[in-house]
């Protein structure tokens, strides 16, 4: 089953029908403009393949805009195209911030190095620790409290997106392998 989500937004500059957004790391479309903020429409396979088929509502999503091109970068490349969903195991208190752990699909594991990057609910993070089905970040006051991990709690799910070069340079690795094979 599809769905339409409207969401309360109040942006910086005018949104475009037809622009991409991602809604706690998930690439949708503006579909419609409204009073308040905005509709996009999710597909049955996105609904099924990230949490925003479990959303109870009210909810506190993560909204960022796409990078207009020759604009500031602050974090790493991400896409909005969520390659699986994670869990959040643990949350701990280290000072003024979280150590959040999380468990992933064994699927996952060879993209996810420590003082890598990953993207949680559209969250560009660096991962401190990696094990073979967890990884853990750290989460600043200032992260806490502009985005939904300051409120996630163990046993929420999240969107998961690895790290788009990390993805090539594997994939480039794996097809070099083969053409090796094939020389020899």
């Amino acid at each position: 089953m599809d769905a339409r989500l409207e969401i309360r937004y109040a942006p910086d500059s005018p949104f475009v029908i037809g622009e991409s957004i991602a809604i706690d790391g998930v690439c949708l479309t503006v579909q419609t403009i409204t009073e308040q903020g905005f509709a996009c429409d999710a597909s049955s396979e996105t609904l099924a393949r990230t949490t925003l088929g479990e959303l109870t509502l009210p909810a506190t999503l993560n909204i960022e805009r796409a990078m207009p091109l020759g604009g500031r970068m602050g974090g790493h490349i991400v896409s909005g195209h969520v390659d699986a969903t994670g869990v959040l195991l643990e949350r701990q208190a280290v000072g003024e911030m979280s150590k959040l752990v999380f468990g992933f699909p064994a699927n996952l594991a060879r993209f996810i190095a420590e003082k890598g990057s990953i993207c949680i609910n559209g969250v560009s993070l660096t991962i401190n620790g990696v094990g073979a089905d967890r990884f853990d970040v750290m989460i600043i006051p200032h992260t806490a409290q502009v985005t939904s991990l300051g409120a996630l709690q163990p046993g929420g799910r999240v969107n998961l997106e690895v790290d788009v070069l990390a993805r090539y340079v594997l994939r480039a690795a794996e097809v070099d392998s083969v053409g090796a094979a094939e020389k020899s």
